[in-house]
């Protein structure tokens, strides 16, 4: 059994996305896009703590379960997860070469069915991509 969580808190879901990967694929070929998508996964992870689930579930999508954890520590851990993405050079052959992510968070609440969480995280996605992207918002 795990911990009881923290302030009462039943965990976070964030929802990230990387930014422009098409554009990427497109100007630089897939093989760039892979080693985008390989560093992005290695970086996030790297971050990720032993409790928490981390993996990708489609495309440039990638989703972390966060047990136990309140709004306002998820969301400095994912704003210190986009920091360290938009520090990477992650391709050899052109080292001034970066990218950036968006991410979403919802807080899960004790009626959510998972389908809700992820619609609410989702949304917050996609209000961080329409202000501007490289940013993370909470739902």
């Amino acid at each position: 059994m795990g911990r009881p969580p923290r302030h009462g808190s039943r965990g976070c879901l964030a929802v990230f996305d990387i930014d422009n990967f098409k554009r990427i694929n497109d100007r630089l070929g897939h093989h760039a896009g892979d080693l985008v998508l390989r560093d992005f996964a290695h970086r996030i992870h790297q971050n990720v703590r032993r409790n928490d689930c981390f993996g990708r579930v489609g495309g440039e999508e990638f989703l972390l379960v966060m047990p136990a954890t309140g709004p306002e520590d998820a969301l400095a851990m994912v704003e210190r997860m986009l920091t360290v993405i938009r520090f990477s050079r992650p391709l050899p052959d052109s080292p001034d070469f970066s990218y950036t992510c968006s991410a979403g968070i919802a807080a899960c609440v004790p009626t959510d069915r998972a389908s809700e969480l992820c619609r609410r995280a989702d949304q917050a996605l996609y209000d961080a991509k329409m202000s501007g992207r490289d940013r993370v918002r909470a739902a």
